[in-house]
């Protein structure tokens, strides 16, 4: 809304120092020419100040998780072209990057209205360096080990010599299957690449590819034949449009850097993928991306290999996903805003701020997914990260529930009910209508995080732990995904969880998988008790994580940091055993949306880390090479187009 007032918030952070505590300072100055007083300064970011934090200068009046409301002393006025400056100390945990700063900020008037207040990015005392944003910039050198922009790089390559580039690729399918990988790779470059012009007519300069399925192949495989005729063979549609992705890319590096790459004269490329699962997360709670961002994000994928997209629709800060059962799961649970059952978060300003995926929107993107070869692995978290459905649908909570318990992230009272049969209603019904929409054999259920204190305040839950002969709360979400598991496995599916859900042993080994989130040693540990294993340890595959400890750096710190080398370095199964392998299913990077404010910042900490896991997750370790990988990761596609200025 407009307002008569003009109000700038800067926030400065100060690392403990000798005898000095740390402390976070923000500061508003009143940029108008009016006097202002009986306001409050509401602010958000990833940053949480504790409820029992130590306030100079203003009294914490309400906070939920990262969303606080100041009030100033008694009787304040803020004077025109003036400031006031609070200081806290006790967060939830010390600031590391200016992304973990506040994001946005506004005031309550008195008459309740509010009023915008431009917020510039928190400065850490003593550092001056540039704030980092757009994608890490990877120039092309004159010189490579191998002449060819292939990433990831294929298992055996055998070529020679040099032709004149083709202007692009003339595609002759000899069969339907050909046909149809033929089309959706024309339609995957016209998205990535718009003017370049990769799939043309002969007439227009397209060299000719002949595309055809052979048998002998695994489901993924590839043959790619240069000569007299250029030819790519496989035994499924994936399989070729594979190869022709490599195709691409190599007419891609010869076309703009023709002093590096060579489109070869005659040889072959025979590639199949080192794992199974090659994917990545993405959380659309913190931050919504709509459904064009999630489609081309799917190009990217694709065009890097994976073929897995776990998409994370629900949390604690929204819920994402239309059911028609429940329409208060959208019409409350997907916005954010001052008054709102769920406050301003992470970047959402006092205006009404969301966003869902309707099921026409979801079915398209299956569509697009399916024919890229990506299986949708869709995430409701249960039972905890529940807010937003326990805001959406009260009812949900025991009656006579008592007290507050709080979720690491700061919410209260968070998580489903196990003990009560309402629950398990309202779970069926969004399978239902989930099952329905989404195709995958897996269904992921989350089972991350629950409060060692949950549910100790509901008569309801402590009836039925005393059942169950314990006063755990592991016991109880044990219990909950036992039952949850048992209707996913009588309709076919496939329970994916995070590590947590082995707390307790109420998952079915037989019919699960886990995401080891925390370290290798946790994976390799559940993969030696039997657990199917994704790995995707924080310190290295979480890519909300900062590329390096600058404060400069956009990003999480709270895993540490992960720069794209040592990403691209790491050996996601090192010292495992034997038996151990042969539960590792692959590798996936997780994409936590809380720093994500700025779609820059997106870009930064995405690319290209993505395309290095690719890497892992397609080629052997023995002919990975950081410096060929880094002399071509600038050829790979990125979201938004931001690029690093520094």
């Amino acid at each position: 809304m407009t307002s008569r007032y003009a109000f700038r918030l800067a926030t400065t952070w100060h690392p403990a120092k000798d005898d000095e505590p740390l402390a976070y300072l923000l500061t508003l100055t009143n940029l108008s020419d009016e006097p202002i007083r009986d306001f409050r300064l509401c602010v958000s970011g990833p940053g949480r100040i504790d409820p029992a934090a130590s306030v100079e200068g203003a009294t914490l009046t309400a906070r939920l998780s990262n969303h606080s409301e100041f009030a100033p002393p008694l009787d304040f006025v803020l004077q025109p072209k003036t400031s006031w400056t609070i200081t806290a100390r006790g967060l939830s945990y010390p600031l590391r990057h200016w992304t973990d700063g506040g994001t946005t900020a506004y005031l309550v008037l008195a008459d309740g209205t509010t009023s915008p207040v431009a917020i510039t990015p928190t400065r850490a005392i003593g550092d001056n360096a540039p704030l980092k944003r757009g994608a890490e910039i990877y120039p092309v050198p004159v010189r490579v080990d191998v002449p060819l922009s292939i990433v990831p790089w294929p298992q055996a390559v055998s070529i020679s010599g040099r032709r004149s580039v083709p202007l692009g690729l003339a595609l002759l399918p000899r069969d339907d299957e050909a046909k149809r990988a033929a089309d959706i790779f024309e339609t995957l470059v016209q998205s990535l690449f718009p003017v370049e012009g990769i799939v043309r007519p002969q007439a227009e300069g397209g060299l000719p590819v002949t595309l055809r399925i052979a048998e002998g192949f695994k489901a993924e495989a590839y043959a790619i034949r240069f000569g007299d005729q250029t030819e790519v063979t496989a035994s499924t549609r994936s399989g070729l449009l594979y190869g022709l992705i490599t195709l691409g890319q190599i007419v891609r590096g010869a076309r703009l850097h023709p002093e590096t790459f060579v489109f070869p004269l005659e040889g072959d490329i025979c590639d199949e993928p080192a794992m199974r699962w090659r994917g990545t997360h993405l959380d659309v709670s913190r931050q919504f991306y709509g459904s064009a961002e999630i489609s081309q994000f799917l190009n990217i994928l694709a065009w890097n290999k994976l073929n897995r997209f776990h998409w994370h629709l629900s949390d604690d800060e929204a819920w994402r996903v239309e059911i028609d059962a429940y329409p208060e799961l959208v019409s409350v649970g997907a916005w954010r805003g001052h008054g709102l059952p769920i406050p301003p978060l992470l970047g959402s300003g006092p205006e009404a701020m969301g966003g869902y995926y309707t099921k026409a929107a979801i079915r398209e993107i299956i569509r697009l997914a399916d024919d890229l070869g990506i299986d949708v692995v869709p995430e409701i978290d249960m039972p905890g990260h529940c807010y937003s459905v326990l805001q959406s649908l009260p009812w949900l909570r025991d009656p006579k529930e008592a007290g507050e318990y709080f979720s690491i992230q700061g919410f209260p009272n968070n998580c489903l009910n196990p003990a009560r049969e309402e629950t398990y209603q309202f779970v069926e019904t969004i399978l239902d209508e989930l099952l329905e929409l989404f195709p995958s054999k897996t269904i992921h259920v989350g089972a991350d995080e629950v409060p060692a204190d949950a549910w100790t305040g509901s008569p309801q839950a402590k009836a039925r732990l005393a059942q169950l002969g314990s006063d755990n709360a592991a016991v109880l979400q044990a219990d909950f995904l036992k039952r949850v598991q048992a209707s996913l496995t009588k309709r076919g599916r496939i329970t994916g969880a995070w590590e947590e859900a082995a707390h307790g042993s109420g998952i079915d080994k037989n019919h699960c998988y886990l995401n080891g989130w925390h370290t290798v040693e946790i994976s390799a540990k559940l993969a030696a008790e039997g657990y199917d294993i994704v790995v995707c340890p924080g310190p290295v595959y979480y890519l909300d994580m900062a590329n390096s400890p600058d404060w400069s750096e956009p990003g999480a710190g709270w895993a540490g940091w992960s720069e794209p080398e040592k990403l691209y370095n790491f050996d996601p199964v090192e010292g495992w055993s034997t038996s151990q392998r042969e539960r590792f299913l692959g590798v996936q990077t997780c994409i936590w949306s809380e720093p994500m404010t700025d779609r820059a910042v997106f870009d930064r900490l995405v690319f290209p880390r993505i395309s290095a896991l690719a890497e892992t997750g397609w080629t052997r370790p023995e002919a990975k090479s950081w410096s060929r990988f880094k002399a071509l990761a600038g050829l790979m596609p990125i979201l938004y187009g931001f690029r690093s200025e520094a």
